[in-house]
C-alpha cells in the first residue's frame, strides 16, 4: 500500500477523513445546542405577547386544545381505558371519548386536561435543558401523528395536519439555529397558554363541573388548583429555559 504523504503532509485519505469528521461534528452539534439566557427570555417575551393578545391567541389556542385533549387521552390510556376518539372544534374546544372506569380514574382524567399543556411544556423544557432541542420538535411531530390517528371527523383534522406539515418543514428545511428557536417557542407557548386557558375558561369549564360531581368539591377549588399548577409550571419551565445547565 502506498503510504506516501499527500500535498499537506498527511497520508492519503487522512485529510479527507478529518474533514468529514469535522463536518459531521459541526453539522450535528448545533442541532443540540441551547439558546443563551437572554435569547431564551426574548423568545419567551414574544410568546407571551402572542398568548396575551387576542390576535395571536386565536391561533395558539388550537394548539392548546390539542394538548388539553391529548392529556385526557394519555391519562386515560395509562389507566387502560379505551379511547373512543378525540374531537377538535373550530372554536378551540374539544372532547375525548373514553371507556368507563372507576371514580379515582375519572378524577385523574378530568384533572389532566387543563394541566396538559403545562406538563407537555415542562417535558419540552427538560429536554431543552439536557441539550436536545431538536428532539422537542420530533417528539411533538410524533404526538401530532398519534393525535391524528385518534381524531374523529372534525375541524381538528385541518389544524393537526397544518401543525404537522409546519413542523416537518422546519425539521426538513430550516437551519439548526431556527430549529432551536422553534423548539423554545413551542415550549414557551405550551407553558404560557396553559395559564391563559385556565383563566379564560377555568371555573366555567365542563371538566370542573365533572370533577364537582365526582368529588363534591366546588368548581372554584379546581380552578385554583389548575391555576396554581400552570403558574408553577411557568416558573419551573421558565427557569430551565433561561438558566441552561
Amino acid at each position: 500500500m502506498d503510504s506516501r504523504p499527500d500535498g499537506d503532509g498527511q497520508p492519503p485519505g487522512r485529510g479527507w477523513t478529518a474533514a468529514r469528521t469535522a463536518f459531521t461534528v459541526r453539522s450535528v452539534a448545533p442541532a443540540y445546542s441551547s439558546l443563551s439566557g437572554a435569547a431564551a427570555v426574548a423568545v419567551g417575551l414574544v410568546a407571551f405577547g402572542v398568548v396575551a393578545l387576542d390576535a395571536g391567541w386565536r391561533f395558539v389556542r388550537h394548539g392548546t386544545v390539542m394538548a388539553h385533549e391529548g392529556a385526557h387521552a394519555m391519562v386515560g390510556s395509562l389507566l387502560f381505558r379505551r379511547i373512543g376518539g378525540i374531537t377538535l372544534n373550530p372554536d378551540a374546544t374539544g372532547g375525548t371519548r373514553l371507556g368507563a372506569g372507576g371514580r379515582l380514574g375519572s378524577i385523574l382524567v378530568g384533572f389532566a386536561g387543563y394541566v396538559g399543556p403545562s406538563l407537555f411544556g415542562l417535558g419540552a423544557a427538560w429536554l431543552i435543558r439536557l441539550g436536545h432541542s431538536v428532539a422537542v420538535l420530533w417528539l411533538t411531530l410524533v404526538l401530532l401523528g398519534v393525535l391524528a390517528v385518534l381524531l374523529v371527523r372534525s375541524y381538528g383534522r385541518i389544524t393537526v395536519a397544518l401543525g404537522g406539515f409546519g413542523l416537518y418543514a422546519v425539521l426538513r428545511y430550516a437551519p439548526a439555529a431556527a430549529q432551536t428557536v422553534t423548539a423554545y417557542g413551542i415550549t414557551w407557548l405550551l407553558l404560557l397558554s396553559g395559564v391563559r386557558r385556565v383563566l379564560e375558561v377555568g371555573i366555567r369549564s365542563d371538566d370542573a363541573g365533572q370533577l364537582r360531581k365526582l368529588t363534591y368539591v366546588p368548581m372554584f377549588f379546581w380552578f385554583l388548583l389548575w391555576l396554581a399548577a400552570t403558574g408553577g409550571a411557568v416558573a419551573l419551565g421558565g427557569t430551565m429555559l433561561v438558566m441552561p445547565s
